[in-house]
């Protein structure tokens, strides 16, 4: 890629296409490349290539100029992207179907780096020689031949529309509250039930419990341990009434999952949570919020998955039950500036 270094050939308007097809974590970070992209380099047309699932990501964000479909069809989608004649593809994904991508289509390409061989020492021995740099700075690493620097900017989610509080929360809730996401795809992610009612009970705020439909019995059972003062919102919103929510809320705790990511986007302190997976494995973690925390106890065992299992495999599930209660208590109900 060297050769694009040239100013002459810089000069010309670009067509870029980004490409990071999920999760929902993975492609809010990212917004600042694109963001990035479009605002440093003059009069460039900014594509970006996901799976339909995770369209909502770049839906109404004003730094794309076309959002793309991976097709069912790879080829399908190959020759879609043949047509846009683009100058470059900016592979922030680097797996099989975006490497046969580049193969098909013979564009110009800058592709992330994934760092495996680093990522399996240290999960399986703890030797740590992967990177410290946030996952966006990851990103934006392979579009600095371009140029692009870091803007120092947050994350980008876009609401889809403006709601009202009263409409989505009971007045028990308003207008103060503190939102615990606590949804998350497996097990060793999420936090037992009672430990979380435990810490709801001494935060000072109203509650209320984010996170799909999946876990909706867990919000009911936290729910049943503290009465009225948590507010069991899971399975009941969409997607972009929880972002709304998380935009008013006073503080937010959330584990390792896409919503607590999504928050980062906002102007509010956050606390992320921490079991078997662990930020440094990730490289993520709140991204340009100065009063974020990030939580976790340090054990020989953990991190003991990227991921996140189904089941502890030591069978004892420290790396959650030995977070300290207060820690989460504290930060809940810590003064803060805009209150």
């Amino acid at each position: 890629m060297s050769s694009t270094s040239d100013p002459a050939i810089l000069k010309k308007t670009l067509k870029i296409l980004v490409i990071r097809l999920s999760s929902m974590g993975d492609i809010i970070y990212t917004t600042p490349v694109v963001r990035c992209l479009k605002l440093q380099l003059v009069d460039a047309e900014i594509h970006f290539l996901t799976k339909p699932a995770f369209k909502y990501i770049y839906e109404g964000n004003p730094y794309v100029d076309k959002l793309l479909l991976l097709q069912k069809n790879l080829s399908d989608t190959i020759y879609q992207i043949k047509a846009e004649k683009y100058d470059y593809l900016i592979d922030l994904h680097n797996n099989l179907r975006t490497s046969l991508i580049k193969f098909k289509t013979g564009i110009p390409a800058s592709t992330f780096k994934k760092q495996p061989l680093q990522k399996w020492l240290y999960l399986k021995w703890k030797w740590k020689f992967i990177s410290d740099k946030h996952l966006v700075d990851r990103y934006l690493e392979t579009v600095a031949f371009l140029g692009i620097k870091n803007d120092g900017q947050p994350i980008n989610y876009y609401l889809k529309r403006q709601y009202k509080l009263p409409d989505l929360l009971p007045a028990s809730h308003l207008p103060n509250y503190v939102v615990f996401i606590i949804g998350a795809t497996h097990f060793t992610k999420r936090m037992p039930n009672e430990k979380v009612a435990q810490i709801c009970n001494d935060i000072n705020f109203p509650v209320v419990l984010l996170g799909g439909d999946d876990v909706k019995i867990n919000g009911d059972e936290i729910a049943s341990f503290t009465g009225k003062k948590i507010y069991n919102a899971c399975g009941t919103l969409t997607l972009d009434q929880s972002v709304f929510l998380l935009t008013q809320a006073h503080k937010i705790i959330g584990f390792d999952t896409g919503l607590t990511h999504i928050a980062e986007a906002f102007d509010k302190p956050v606390a992320s949570v921490w079991g078997s997976t662990a930020p440094e494995l990730v490289g993520v973690w709140p991204y340009q919020k100065k009063d974020a925390e990030v939580i976790g106890v340090d054990l020989y065992c953990r991190p003991c998955s990227k991921f996140g299992l189904e089941k502890c495999p030591l069978g004892h599930f420290k790396c959650m039950k030995d977070i300290p209660n207060q820690q989460l208590i504290n930060f809940a109900n810590k003064a803060d500036a805009s209150f």
